[in-house]
C-alpha cells in the first residue's frame, strides 16, 4: 500500500522546469499547427464560383413591376383545376383556409379594410395583397408546399389567373402573362405607404 501511494503520489508531482528554448519551441509548434483565416480575397479552395445558369435559377423573384416574369401564359379555367389537384388540399376547396388555421384562406374580397379595427379578419389575397405580381412570386418558389418549384411557369401562371379572378380583380377570360398580371388593378383598398425612407433613423 505504501509503494502504491508512493507512485501515485509520483504521478502527480509536476515535472521538471523546462529551459526557456524549449518553452519557446513548444509554443512555436502550436502556433504552426494552429488553424488559419486567409487573407482578404484569397480563398478556402473549397467549391467553386457559381455558374451564371445556376445563379439564373435561382434568381427567380418578381417585383411589383412584373421584371423577371418569364415567358407563358396560363387562363382562369385551367388554374381552377390545378387549384383543385395542388392547393385545396390545405388551402380549402374554395380557398377559405384549412388545417384548424394553419393554412390560410386565400380567396375573399371582402372587407377590403378595417383589419386594424378587427384583427380576426382573414387576410386574403382579394382584400389583402396589394400586387398581382406577388401570387406569380410566391407560388412559383414556395408552392405546393410539399414540392415547391415543381410547377412549370404556365401553371402557375393558369393559378394566377384563377386566384385574381376568385378575388374579383380579373374577369372570367383573363389570361395570366408577363404584360397582363402587371396591370391588374388589386381590389383592396387599404392604404399600403411605400417605405421611401433615405435611411433608417427616419420613422413615420
Amino acid at each position: 500500500m505504501t509503494w502504491l501511494l508512493f507512485l501515485l503520489a509520483c504521478g502527480d508531482a509536476p515535472g521538471p522546469a523546462k529551459a526557456p528554448s524549449e518553452a519557446a519551441s513548444s509554443a512555436s509548434t502550436v502556433r504552426s499547427t494552429a488553424p488559419t483565416h486567409p487573407a482578404a480575397g484569397a480563398s478556402w479552395e473549397i467549391g467553386r464560383a457559381a455558374t451564371p445558369e445556376e445563379i439564373a435559377a435561382w434568381d427567380l423573384d418578381v417585383d411589383p413591376t412584373g421584371r423577371s416574369l418569364p415567358p407563358g401564359k396560363g387562363t382562369v379555367p385551367e388554374g381552377q383545376a390545378l387549384f383543385q389537384t395542388q392547393c385545396a388540399a390545405c388551402h380549402g376547396l374554395n380557398g377559405e383556409g384549412g388545417g384548424n388555421g394553419m393554412y390560410p384562406a386565400l380567396i375573399g374580397a371582402e372587407p377590403k379594410t378595417g383589419f386594424a379595427e378587427d384583427y380576426k379578419i382573414h387576410k386574403t389575397i382579394g382584400n389583402w395583397w396589394p400586387y398581382p405580381t406577388t401570387i406569380f412570386d410566391y407560388v412559383r418558389r414556395a408552392m405546393p408546399q410539399t414540392m415547391p418549384g415543381s410547377l412549370t411557369d404556365p401553371q402557375i401562371y393558369a393559378l394566377t389567373a384563377y386566384l385574381l379572378h376568385a378575388n374579383g380583380a380579373v374577369p372570367a377570360d383573363f389570361v395570366a402573362d408577363a404584360t397582363s398580371v402587371p396591370q391588374v388593378k388589386m381590389p383592396t383598398k387599404v392604404q399600403f405607404i411605400r417605405d421611401d425612407r433615405p435611411e433608417t433613423t427616419s420613422f413615420r
